[in-house]
């Protein structure tokens, strides 16, 4: 067992779970993820990436693999149709990686259409001897997140964990959804919780949890090992601080947000504070940015209408993306916007 990976735990009591970011194509760069752990991510994992464009040497399919030493673990993931180039892909990155993690989760078309991601929920057979040859070829151990199923018949999530279990997987995190469904509908935090019975090696919730009050009910009724969040953190990687202080499991006062501000926190109203926490994020982003990956102008874009979205005058943004500016001044005039704001 990894020392990045905990033996399946009991029933939750309240205590400390571990919270991940999950990975999402065009949000979870480098600065995004070290974001996401000062703002209480425990684990981050890499924007899933196709293993035959890292095989062939893709530059930007490497970019996306880029990591530092502030960052660990280190855990790419990694999907594909053809097992050779999983298996080989998975060999490429084992010198570094901690964990390498293997999408059979994602719903989209692009990927779906070469019969990976989700898609290979339909095709257990090639699921698991996919696992089976990425196991017997690293000493890296590796890790899956999968969906229900493909939404065509039985739901089919709690055989393969079985499955994936007994070639050796490690952990395994279950999105709540068939591939059918995508983001529609209901997670089913009920058959996670079967699935969390049915194996020893510990299960990851995913889907619809958006803050405490979903944390504390998807971790009372499935027991998971820890929870994964998408789409409840973009543009508010906060999410992860905030549900550890209200379930009890960090001080507010730790806050980085709250010890920056300067005056009263609780003054504030609830529009003021999340200006200021959004602020906070941002320029704490900028600067993770320019340290590591460097200001990337569709990255900014993406991350600037994610961070202002659902805020007051948040279309401001949108005319700020229009105008003919630099990357650092359309970074400055994002983080002129959060600090807009008056009480």
């Amino acid at each position: 067992m990894s020392q990045y990976i905990s033996a399946k735990p009991g029933q939750w009591d309240g205590e400390e779970r571990p919270l991940f970011l999950a990975p999402m194509a065009g949000v979870t760069d480098l600065p995004f993820r070290l974001l996401a752990k000062d703002c209480g991510a425990d684990f981050t994992i890499t924007e899933f990436t196709n293993s035959t464009a890292l095989t062939r040497e893709a530059a930007m399919s490497w970019q996306r693999m880029e990591t530092c030493k502030e960052e660990s673990p280190f855990i790419p993931q990694i999907f594909g149709g053809v097992t050779e180039d999983m298996a080989r892909a998975a060999e490429m990155l084992s010198d570094n990686a901690d964990i390498i993690d293997l999408n059979f989760g994602c719903p989209a078309p692009k990927v779906t259409k070469i019969c990976a991601g989700a898609a290979l929920m339909g095709d257990p057979d090639n699921l698991v001897d996919m696992c089976s040859q990425i196991v017997d070829r690293i000493d890296t151990p590796v890790t899956a997140k999968m969906r229900l199923g493909t939404g065509q018949g039985e739901n089919n999530a709690l055989e393969i964990c079985k499955e994936l279990e007994n070639v050796g997987i490690q952990r395994l995190c279950i999105h709540g959804r068939t591939l059918r469904q995508r983001y529609s509908g209901q997670a089913d935090w009920d058959y996670i919780a079967n699935a969390v019975e049915a194996v020893e090696v510990p299960v990851i919730a995913n889907g619809d949890i958006v803050d405490a009050a979903s944390a504390s009910a998807c971790l009372s009724q499935t027991h998971a090992a820890g929870l994964m969040v998408g789409r409840g953190a973009i543009g508010r990687p906060s999410v992860f601080a905030e549900m550890k202080v209200e379930l009890g499991w960090m001080d507010e006062e730790r806050l980085p947000w709250i010890k920056q501000f300067e005056g009263n926190w609780h003054s504030l109203s609830e529009i003021g504070r999340q200006f200021e926490t959004r602020k906070w994020c941002w320029n704490r982003y900028i600067e993770l940015a320019k340290k590591t990956t460097g200001l990337d102008s569709k990255s900014l874009r993406g991350h600037a209408v994610s961070f202002t979205k659902g805020l007051p005058s948040a279309k401001k943004i949108r005319s700020i993306m229009h105008g003919k500016v630099t990357r650092e001044e359309f970074a400055q005039a994002t983080s002129d916007f959060l600090s807009s704001h008056e009480e």
